[in-house]
């Protein structure tokens, strides 16, 4: 015996039809003037349904337009430290950070050192470890300290 395709049929009001034959449920949807559209493959039977395809895509693609629309991205914003920074520019700088972390961005902070500065980059270290700590109510450090050249970096990110 041959094994014809058959398909579980939902009806463009969204009622069950049952399992029919393929070649059976394409006639009925053109005689409806609509479309059969396999929505889900992996089930057994396969499930149909009587769809207006061009429809279909124009409602597809308006959700699709309005997730992108309400969706926030998220941006980096850097902010540059020098190891041996003054109490009231270190205020400034953490002042911007609460403030970029406040509208959901993440901030990279960057300690660049010059000339013999990198002899002592312990400094550096707990310069940072300062400013992990006063951000640690409202920011978590997404990654931690680390030396790339002249520059040690570090990610935090709003909780």
């Amino acid at each position: 015996m041959i094994n014809v395709p058959k398909v579980r049929v939902i009806d463009d009001e969204g009622e069950n039809l049952g399992v029919m034959f393929t070649r059976e449920a394409i006639e009925q949807a053109n005689e409806k003037g609509l479309n059969l559209v396999e929505v889900s493959p992996s089930a057994d039977p396969p499930v149909c349904k009587y769809l207006d395809v061009g429809k279909f895509r124009f409602e597809a693609q308006k959700k699709a337009n309005l997730a992108r629309k309400t969706q926030k991205t998220q941006d980096i914003k850097e902010v540059k430290m020098r190891p041996n920074i003054d109490t009231h520019d270190y205020d400034v700088k953490m002042r911007n950070v609460a403030k970029f972390i406040g509208n959901g961005d993440k901030v990279k902070i960057t300690l660049r050192f010059r000339g013999r500065e990198m002899a002592h980059q312990h400094l550096g270290m707990d310069l940072l470890k300062k400013v992990q700590d006063d951000v640690a109510e409202y920011a978590k450090v997404e990654a931690f300290p680390r030396l790339e050249g002249r520059q040690m970096l570090m990610v935090l990110s709003p909780k």
